[in-house]
């Protein structure tokens, strides 16, 4: 999974999952159920994206975005997401951690952007 597109202005949640891998078998089942989980969140009421990366190591970060800390709450009360949750523990991670944080502020750069910091004031002349 790549980078998220984000049109969303701030203020807006993160949800910040980071997880370390069991040793993976092949047709456990975990790769199916992350993708369901994309799938089942792309349709919450609040849900704005999803960046996800997992290393050879198996450690792993999934950072998704919502619009409101009720739609979190929501979305956590999924059932389908509360059975998936069930199984990771038992069968598919070490161990997690999960973190909400609150998006004041985000800015981007792109290399047709040029060198410029878009976070430097002289970038905006500002």
């Amino acid at each position: 999974m790549g980078r998220a597109e984000f049109p969303h202005e701030p203020p807006y949640y993160a949800v910040i999952f980071c997880s370390q891998r069991t040793e993976e078998t092949p047709g456990d089942g975990y790769g199916d159920t992350a993708d369901r989980m994309v799938a089942l969140a792309v349709g919450q009421p609040g849900y704005l994206g999803v960046e996800s990366a997992r290393g050879a190591d198996g450690l792993g970060i999934t950072v998704s975005y919502w619009r409101g800390l009720e739609d979190i709450r929501a979305w956590r009360a999924v059932t389908e997401h509360v059975a998936a949750r069930d199984q990771g523990r038992r069968d598919w991670y070490r161990h997690y951690e999960l973190r909400i944080a609150k998006v004041e502020r985000h800015y981007g750069w792109e290399r047709a952007d040029g060198p410029a910091d878009p976070a430097h004031p002289s970038a905006t002349g500002a």
